[in-house]
């Protein structure tokens, strides 16, 4: 089973329904037929009676309040998915958990996610809750890779992930703690966007880490990819984007430096994904791209396990109230992260959290030194395992998660490789708080993946 064609992407799609080019209710219409030929395999949503007659209702009044393509928001009628840890008016929130909803509501809060009313502010349909693993860790969810279901979408955005791959919705919300935005995108072939720490609001979302917690998204485009950032993202500086990107002069010398780490990082690929890599870093080197060899994390298995603290830690912290009543509601891969916390003391804690800004200082040192732009490495080990029971190593994505910088991941258009038409995808780390600048780098670098030499 392969993926359906794409529909228009997300920035061709909201201009499109902005100016009335292309009709709401058909633009549903379409979602809702994709609705019926993939959902009931992939298990993208959380389900939802009469999802498609909420949604003509909500478009009806839209047109309404906006009759006019002059008058309209920027994301008007947009579907967008929004993975089940957002609190969102009208529907429960689950974490993908079995734990009781108002029980989730009470300790996490009761109002509409920062993130839902910047969209709904924007003119985005809510098209319902994508599903996701427990409490954002490691226990499956039931969504499958749209590519081939017999294989993970990766986690914890599964659904978030899987939704935007099988043409479901042109724009999800996900979250990334460890690897949960890099690594589904990766796994299913979409573009995924994880900002600079703190940049999109987490105010609303059920957590995992708030000191490594991040919200981002996936679509089928860079373009995309920017576009929802300069709704989510309040601060959002546009003359840094269209100064790289809509200068014709200055586009052409858009070309980033890219910095590959040397280390023990770069040894945790398997064969086939550091074959892939290698072949897209010739790529790109054909195509007139520096790339850089940096050694850099040396200490990698200690910074590992700085970060996976931190996560307990606060995860623990966090859902002590809820593991203590409800234990035997919660995966055992959940105990097990729960577990780990209990035992890890403030004083280590406060250590893994001081190191977050000891590597952001360390790799920020290394791009002034080395002129690096970009950082330039696999968004996971290799293509998405084959079964249900995981969603995939993040271990490639942590370091960055740990760093807080901006993340883009662009799909490896080197797929089909040797007959395997799972995709992998390329992971791109820029300065940290310089998202605009990353966005319109990793443009380019997507853009000449695309292209013949």
């Amino acid at each position: 089973m392969t993926a359906s064609p794409p529909p228009e992407p997300l920035e061709h799609l909201a201009q499109a329904l902005r100016t009335g080019a292309v009709d709401l209710t058909a633009a549903l219409e379409q979602i809702e037929q994709a609705f019926d030929r993939r959902e009931g395999v992939l298990q993208t949503f959380l389900p939802e009676p009469n999802r498609f007659d909420r949604l003509r209702r909500r478009a009806r009044a839209l047109v309404e309040r906006f009759p006019s393509p002059a008058q309209r928001p920027v994301l008007f009628g947009v579907p967008v998915g929004v993975k089940d840890v957002f609190h969102a008016d009208g529907f429960e929130t689950r974490a993908g958990s079995r734990l009781p909803t108002a029980e989730l509501r009470e300790l996490y809060g009761k109002e509409q996610a920062r993130a839902v009313t910047l969209l709904e502010n924007a003119g985005a349909l809510i098209l319902g809750k994508a599903a996701c693993t427990e409490l954002a860790y490691f226990a499956p969810g039931p969504t499958r890779n749209p590519v081939d279901p017999e294989h993970t979408p990766g986690g914890s955005s599964s659904g978030s992930a899987a939704a935007v791959a099988a043409g479901l919705s042109p724009l999800t919300l996900g979250t990334q703690t460890i690897g949960s935005i890099g690594r589904p995108a990766a796994f299913c072939g979409v573009v995924g966007f994880k900002p600079s720490y703190e940049r999109i609001s987490r105010q609303g979302v059920v957590p995992l880490a708030e000191g490594a917690d991040h919200v981002g998204t996936f679509t089928h485009t860079v373009d995309g990819a920017a576009l929802a950032a300069s709704v989510l993202i309040e601060d959002w500086r546009p003359e840094l984007w269209h100064q790289l990107t809509s200068d014709p002069q200055t586009r052409s010398e858009n070309r980033p430096v890219l910095g590959r780490i040397v280390g023990p990082y770069a040894e945790l690929t398997d064969d086939e994904g550091r074959e892939r890599f290698d072949s897209a870093c010739r790529r790109l080197i054909e195509r007139g791209f520096v790339i850089r060899s940096v050694p850099a994390m040396e200490h990698f298995e200690a910074l590992t396990a700085r970060h996976r603290e931190l996560v307990a830690a606060q995860a623990f912290r966090h859902h002590r109230r809820l593991y203590e009543r409800f234990p035997q509601q919660l995966h055992i891969k959940t105990v097990e992260l729960l577990e780990k916390g209990r035992s890890i003391s403030d004083e280590a804690l406060e250590r893994a959290l001081q190191s977050r800004l000891q590597l952001r200082d360390h790799l920020a040192g290394l791009e002034k030194h080395h002129g690096i732009d970009l950082w330039l490495s696999p968004a996971a080990p290799g293509p998405a395992p084959r079964g249900l029971e995981s969603t995939g190593d993040p271990i490639l994505n942590l370091p960055w998660t740990h760093a807080g910088l901006p993340t883009l991941v662009v799909p490896d258009l080197t797929a089909p490789f040797h007959d395997n038409p799972l995709p992998t995808g390329l992971q791109l780390a820029g300065p940290f708080n310089a998202d605009e600048r990353a966005l319109a780098w990793g443009r380019t670098v997507a853009a000449a993946l695309e292209t013949s030499p």
